[in-house]
């Protein structure tokens, strides 16, 4: 039964991958992302939302009240627009605030009620919106909504090794291309892989800012589902093998929690095993939790 969220939610997720690209970079030629002083392996928080929305929008097909506002391929003023006209509000002739809010919200203004009817009726009926946020100004304007639900970037716990590796496709896209091979018909190609990483993320769910979007209960047990499968209807021959390991949860007894979050992700320790070997599997590494730093009012849970 799907009630409001009481408790504040912050959680630790471990995945890694093994011989793939776990996010590339388009500015540096699609090479895995990674930190430049350290070394270590990055993967961005839009990543692992989109992995997300992907996962509920196959599961539910795309259908209300668990629908995808940011898609492959959307055009979202039309999916605004759509929403003033199942709200029957005439757009050939809207109300001042909801045509210029764009420019009128910069002073603080032009948030009239049609404004928060769409937005209502946004968040009712796109999971993505009510769990992460989004700017709904960009047209017809619905205005802004601001999610219960943020990722930190994912960053790998050793430093991360990129290799490149020479591909040969055994065919060429046009006759051009033919004639200039003499019909040996070959194109040459590169792929950036990762031997092996273990990633890990922090998550933060803020109760108010549920209460607000109306991400429910279950909203929440859609969350952790997708978080823990997210992977296994995302792959791709340039991914390798990705999996999430652990979902670590602590569950706080009260809406603006009980501790504050440093505390609690500094309780979990990830160690390789063997430091005089390279990672390449997930039992190379041990995950402890130090219960005994955990405060009064936060419930550990381990999925």
């Amino acid at each position: 039964m799907n009630k409001e969220i009481q408790n504040r939610y912050d959680f630790v997720l471990l995945f890694d991958v093994k011989d793939g690209n776990p996010n590339g970079d388009p500015d540096a030629g699609n090479l895995p992302r990674i930190d430049a002083e350290t070394g270590h392996g990055l993967i961005t928080d839009v990543c692992l939302k989109r992995k997300v929305r992907n996962y509920v929008g196959l599961k539910w097909d795309e259908k209300s009240p668990y629908s995808i506002f940011i898609k492959e391929k959307a055009v979202l003023n039309n999916t605004i627009d759509q929403a003033y006209k199942s709200l029957n509000i005439d757009l050939e002739n809207p109300p001042a605030d909801v045509m210029d809010g764009k420019k009128r919200n910069k002073t603080g203004q032009g948030q009239g009620k049609e404004i928060d009817r769409a937005k209502q009726f946004l968040c009712q009926n796109f999971f993505d919106i009510r769990t992460f946020g989004a700017v709904m100004s960009t047209g017809a304007n619905a205005g802004q909504v601001r999610g219960p639900v943020q990722f930190t970037f994912a960053r790998s716990i050793d430093p991360i090794v990129s290799l490149e590796h020479s591909i040969t496709r055994m065919a060429v896209a046009t006759e051009a291309e033919a004639e200039k091979q003499g019909g040996d018909n070959r194109t040459m190609g590169r792929k950036f892989t990762v031997p092996y990483g273990l990633y890990r993320a922090h998550g933060f769910i803020s109760a108010p800012l549920a209460n607000q979007t109306g991400f429910t209960t279950g909203d929440l047990e859609l969350l952790w589902e997708a978080l823990e499968n997210m992977f296994e209807h995302d792959r791709s021959a340039a991914r390798g093998l990705m999996g999430t390991r652990k979902l670590i949860v602590f569950e706080h007894s009260s809406k603006m929690g009980n501790a504050p979050v440093q505390r609690l992700f500094d309780a979990i320790k990830v160690k390789r095993i063997d430091e005089n070997k390279p990672a390449r599997d997930f039992s190379d590494y041990d995950i402890s939790v130090a219960k005994d730093e955990i405060p009064p009012g936060v419930t550990l849970i381990e999925r």
